[in-house]
C-alpha cells in the first residue's frame, strides 16, 4: 500500500511540475495571440536557452550543436549514452504539448533517476531537437538526421517565406554550418533512445488508457502537383472547350481519396493541404493550379501502389481535359519500426504500473524515425484529450503526464538492467 501511494504522489508532484514548465515554454511565441515558435528564430534561442537552464537545474551539463539541438548531458564521463528527446519547434497556431512534453518528461526522469541513486551502464543525454515540424523550411527531422549523421546538405539553399536560406540562419542564429558533422553520435557509443510524445490520435482516449507503446512510425510520400492548362474568360468559354486546370486538379483529389480508401485498414491516409489556383480571379477560368498531395501507410508498399494509381488517373484525367500534369516528390520516409525487445520492456513498466500496455502505430512522423538509423529506438503515447494535436486545444492532463515521467524513469532502469546488446532494425 505505501509503495501505491509513494507512486500517487510522485505521479502528482511530477504531473504539476511538467504542466508548469509546459506553460512557461509555450508562452514563448512569436506572435502573442497563438504559439508560433520556429526553427532557428529568435523564439526558439528563448524556448533552448530556457530548456538548458532546466537541465542545469537537474545536474546536466549542457551542449548545443551546429543545428541548435540543446543537449543535456547526465554522467558525461560514461562513454556509452542513452538519448531521451523530442523537439521544441512548433507548427503554425500550435498546441503546447506537441513535442515539449518529450523534452520534459526527459529533463524530470534524469532528476528522477538521480535521486534515486541509480546506477547505471550508461550516461544519458537529453536531446532538444528544433527542426522536427517542417514548418520554416521543407526541412522536417534535419535535427535529428544531424545527430545521425545524415543530414541532407541540400536543405542548406531552401529558403523560408522571407527569402532567408536555411545555410543563413544557421549563421544568423550564431552557429557554422561546417560543423554540422561534428553533430553526429557514434553508433557504438549509443545504448538506445526514446521518445515520449501525445498520441495525436483518439485511441488512448477511446481505450481509457494513459499510455501507450508505439509500435513503429508510419511512412510518408510528400509532393507538389501542378496541372497546366489555359487561363480563359469565366463568361465566354463554353464547358467543353474549356482546359481549367482546377476542375482537373479536383478529379485528381479524389482519385487520391479512392486510393487511400482502398487500403484504409492498413494505415493508409491521403491529404491535400494547401491549393494554389492562378491567376485566381473569381471571373477566370484557373489556367494552372498547384496542390500539396501527402500519401501516409504502415507498409510502404502499398503506399507506392498508392501513388502510382493517383499518377495514372492524373495521366488520363490530363489527356481527357487536355492539360499537363507533374508530380514533383518533396518528402519521404519509410515506414520505421520500433526496436521489439524495448517494446517488450515499456509493456512490462506499464503493466507494473497497473495498466493495459496496448501497443499501437504512430500516424505522425517523429524524430524517432530517424533516431531508429542510429541505435535501438521505441516511443511512448501519452493521452491527449479528444485526440486534438496541431491545435491551442492540445491537452494532456497533469496526472497522465505525471504517469509517462514515472514509466520513464522505470523504463530507464529496466533498460539497463535487462538489455546489454541490442541489433539496429536492418542493420547487421
Amino acid at each position: 500500500m505505501a509503495k501505491t501511494t509513494d507512486i500517487a504522489a510522485d505521479v502528482a508532484r511530477l504531473g504539476q511540475r511538467a504542466e508548469a514548465m509546459l506553460a512557461e515554454l509555450g508562452a514563448i511565441s512569436s506572435d502573442p495571440s497563438r504559439l508560433v515558435r520556429l526553427f532557428l528564430t529568435p523564439e526558439h534561442r528563448r524556448a533552448a536557452d530556457l530548456v538548458a537552464s532546466w537541465m542545469r537545474d537537474a545536474g546536466m551539463t549542457v551542449t548545443e550543436d551546429a543545428l541548435g539541438t540543446m543537449r543535456g548531458h547526465w554522467r558525461p564521463e560514461v562513454k556509452k549514452r542513452f538519448l531521451i528527446g523530442s523537439h521544441i519547434d512548433t507548427v503554425i497556431d500550435a498546441g503546447k504539448y506537441d513535442g515539449p512534453l518529450g523534452v520534459v518528461c526527459g529533463i524530470l526522469a534524469v532528476r528522477e533517476i538521480a535521486a534515486r541513486g541509480l546506477d547505471l551502464p550508461f550516461g544519458i543525454d537529453v536531446l532538444a531537437f528544433g527542426d522536427e515540424e517542417g514548418s520554416r523550411f521543407r526541412s522536417t527531422l534535419s535535427s535529428s538526421l544531424a545527430c545521425t549523421g545524415n543530414f541532407d546538405q541540400s536543405f542548406l539553399s531552401l529558403t523560408d517565406n522571407d527569402g532567408i536560406t536555411f545555410g543563413d540562419a544557421i549563421v544568423a542564429y550564431g552557429k557554422r554550418v561546417e560543423d554540422i558533422p561534428a553533430a553526429a553520435y557514434d553508433p557504438a557509443h549509443v545504448a538506445g533512445y526514446i521518445e515520449v510524445h501525445i498520441e495525436q490520435g483518439p485511441v488512448l482516449e477511446a481505450e481509457d488508457l494513459p499510455l501507450g507503446v508505439v509500435t513503429g512510425i508510419i511512412g510518408q510520400s510528400r509532393m507538389r502537383v501542378t496541372l497546366k492548362g489555359e487561363a480563359g474568360h469565366a463568361g465566354t468559354v463554353p464547358m467543353r472547350m474549356r482546359r481549367d486546370a482546377l476542375a482537373g486538379a479536383a478529379e485528381i483529389m479524389l482519385a487520391a481519396e479512392q486510393a487511400a480508401l482502398r487500403s484504409e485498414f492498413d494505415g493508409m491516409v491521403a491529404t491535400v493541404g494547401q491549393i494554389e489556383a492562378l491567376p485566381g480571379a473569381s471571373n477566370v477560368i484557373p489556367g494552372c493550379v498547384n496542390f500539396s498531395l501527402e500519401f501516409r501507410s504502415t507498409t510502404d508498399e502499398k503506399r507506392e501502389n498508392a501513388i502510382q494509381q493517383v499518377k495514372t488517373a492524373a495521366q488520363h484525367v490530363a489527356s481527357r481535359r487536355m492539360l499537363e500534369v507533374t508530380f514533383e516528390q518533396l518528402y519521404g520516409m519509410n515506414t520505421t519500426a520500433c526496436t521489439p525487445i524495448m517494446q517488450d520492456q515499456l509493456a512490462d513498466v506499464i503493466s507494473g504500473l497497473g495498466y493495459r500496455p496496448i501497443r499501437m502505430p504512430s500516424g505522425a512522423g517523429h524524430d524517432a524515425q530517424v533516431m531508429a538509423q542510429l541505435c535501438p529506438t521505441v516511443m511512448m503515447f501519452v493521452r491527449c484529450r479528444g485526440g486534438i494535436s496541431h491545435n491551442p486545444a492540445e491537452f494532456a492532463s497533469e496526472s497522465d503526464m505525471g504517469l509517462a515521467i514515472v514509466a520513464l524513469t522505470d523504463f530507464v532502469e529496466a533498460f539497463s538492467k535487462a538489455t546489454s546488446e541490442l541489433v539496429i532494425p536492418g542493420r547487421a
